[in-house]
């Protein structure tokens, strides 16, 4: 466990970018990606973004909805 509890705390130390490239590298390497789901992702990111731009969807913004997360857990 030593050598993976080096590889940790060298990578912890990373500054953010390269950390999310590390963590999304590993996932990648766990869940291979598929050309069939990029393209579903592709045409469902398509539609939400046509549903912003026509008004159909509101939007709210990050600070209302994590004061509305912690709300729920305050209780």
């Amino acid at each position: 466990m030593g050598k993976t509890q080096d590889l940790i705390d060298e990578a912890i130390s990373l500054p953010i970018e390269e950390r999310a490239l590390l963590v999304d590298s590993l996932l990648r390497s766990m869940n291979p990606l598929s050309k069939e789901n990029d393209r579903k992702w592709a045409l469902e990111a398509k539609k939400r973004l046509e549903e912003l731009r026509s008004g159909k969807v509101n939007t709210i913004s990050g600070e209302e909805v994590f004061n509305k997360v912690w709300k729920r857990f305050e209780k």
